[in-house]
Order: C-alpha cells, then structure tokens, then sequence
C-alpha cells in the first residue's frame, strides 16, 4: 500500500483536503513502523532461536 500511495498521491491533494508534506510526513511516520516491525522477530522464531 506504501508503494502506491508512493506513486500515485494525486487523489488525495485534489480538493486541498491534504498537502503534499502532510501526506509524506504521513508516509515517513508509516516507513518507521514498517521497518521496526519488519526488524522484530516473531515471538516463535524468539522461542526457536534465542531462547534456551
């Protein structure tokens, strides 16, 4: 859904409902989340791999 808000943001500025820097400080607060998700393991790949 991040990629193709990446290239397609036109919908949304029509009307000035939203800018630009709002929906790409929007879409950084997002890309934050999505890496510290991606970067957490699983609580069973956890139980698999580090515990004892």
């Amino acid at each position: 859904a991040m990629d193709e808000l990446t290239k397609d943001m036109d919908f949304l500025l029509v009307g000035d409902v939203f800018t630009r820097d709002q929906i790409e400080g929007y879409m950084d607060l997002k890309w934050e989340e999505i890496y510290a998700f991606e970067h957490t393991p699983h609580p069973v790949e956890f139980k698999m791999y580090y515990s004892c």
